[in-house]
């Protein structure tokens, strides 16, 4: 019995032994960066408004029928061209009158001046009485302030007259016709249309107070951004071409808007072929600054998580945990790290939907596939993204 005994007990022994627990899984692997702070090529983009370099309205300086528009809405124009013709009749007839007004006033003064002459010949020989003197020079003035005021009005009366030919003060752009031919006009009150001049054109942009703050900080940023400084300015249209030049910034608002606490930028662009015009939007990209002590990490390592942007970090033990990060600009595939991330930081990129908060994970050095990709195959091997796996 105590054989069988012996027996029984050994098989469950050895039964025991063939389901013995499996061994647990390897951490799941993860790629991961260093954060090392190092000095960027920024570059800021923007929504720019694209604004006449110079606009002016056209107003009628005489009250008349609009008899003539030949200029075309939309036409480059001249200095001097003839945008509108106003009817001139009274005004033609004003300008007469005031011209015979003044050969009379002239005549009256030819005869004051030879009077007072022959008094001044007789009142030496005491022919005359000093009083028919002093009323004779008396009249001579009175007829040279007469030929002013003749003068002055036929002035004012050709100066109407002129006025009812509206003519471009400025080379540029014509806009539409606000007034048209049989409509009548009181004066300076009626704007005609407005001329823009769109070569050179500017481009004003708006950065928030907390990168001007940031640009004022750093002396050698801010001396790039001022009028004149070494930025430079590209613009780029609603379909991402750019526009052949390159533009400068020329002013930038002293003042800072209360309403929005934003500053104004405008960057000059030159216009010849008229590809930008007054009223569209633009992106706008800052180009040439350079920025230090920079953190930078792949795009996709920053996560958005219920409207917070989140890095996995691997800590101590190789411990997986979230912190939320600041990512205020992009350069290319990389994300700049304002807040949130210091130097030693240990930021998961790759793997990590593997990487949950609180998990140990074993961390690998990320590579950068591309980049090995391209070494390996040389030059002229395209590259990850146009490749198919």
């Amino acid at each position: 019995m105590r054989s069988v005994m012996t027996a029984i007990v050994a098989s469950l022994s050895l039964l025991a032994c063939g389901k013995e627990a499996p061994p647990a899984p390897p951490p799941p692997e993860v790629s991961v960066v260093t954060v090392a702070p190092r000095s960027i090529d920024e570059t800021l983009e923007f929504v720019g408004e694209v604004q006449a370099s110079r606009g002016v309205q056209v107003r009628a300086q005489v009250a008349g029928v609009i008899v003539d528009r030949p200029f075309k809405e939309g036409a480059q124009v001249r200095a001097g061209d003839v945008l509108y013709r106003i009817d001139r009749t009274t005004y033609d007839a004003d300008w007469r009158s005031a011209k015979a007004e003044l050969a009379d006033a002239e005549a009256q003064l030819a005869n004051a001046e030879t009077n007072a002459g022959r008094m001044q010949a007789l009142v030496a020989d005491h022919a005359v009485a000093r009083e028919e003197v002093d009323n004779a020079d008396a009249q001579l003035k009175q007829a040279r302030a007469a030929v002013e005021n003749r003068q002055a009005a036929l002035d004012r009366a050709r100066k109407n007259l002129d006025d009812t030919v509206v003519r471009a003060e400025i080379a540029g752009r014509v806009g539409r016709a606000v007034l048209d031919v049989g409509t009548r006009v009181t004066g300076p009150g009626d704007v005609l249309t407005t001329i823009d001049v769109v070569d050179p054109i500017y481009v004003s942009f708006r950065p928030s107070a907390q990168q001007q703050l940031r640009w004022r900080r750093d002396p050698r940023s801010n001396r790039a951004l001022q009028p004149g400084g070494s930025a430079s300015v590209q613009a780029l249209f609603p379909d991402g071409t750019p526009f052949p030049v390159a533009g400068q910034i020329g002013f930038v608002d002293p003042v800072v808007d209360p309403q929005t606490g934003t500053q104004q930028f405008r960057a000059q662009f030159a216009n010849r072929d008229r590809l930008m015009l007054p009223g569209q939007f633009v992106r706008v990209q800052v180009r040439g600054l350079v920025r230090d002590s920079a953190i930078v990490v792949p795009e996709r390592a920053v996560l958005q998580q219920m409207g917070r942007e989140v890095v996995y970090l691997v800590g101590k033990g190789d411990t997986v945990a979230a912190r939320q990060v600041s990512a205020t600009d992009w350069s290319g595939a990389q994300s700049l790290i304002e807040q949130g991330l210091k130097p030693g930081d240990r930021v998961v990129v790759d793997g990590v939907q593997k990487a949950e908060p609180g998990r140990i994970v074993r961390p690998v050095a990320l590579i950068d596939s591309t980049a090995t990709a391209k070494v390996a195959a040389g030059p002229g091997a395209p590259s990850e993204r146009e490749t198919t796996p």
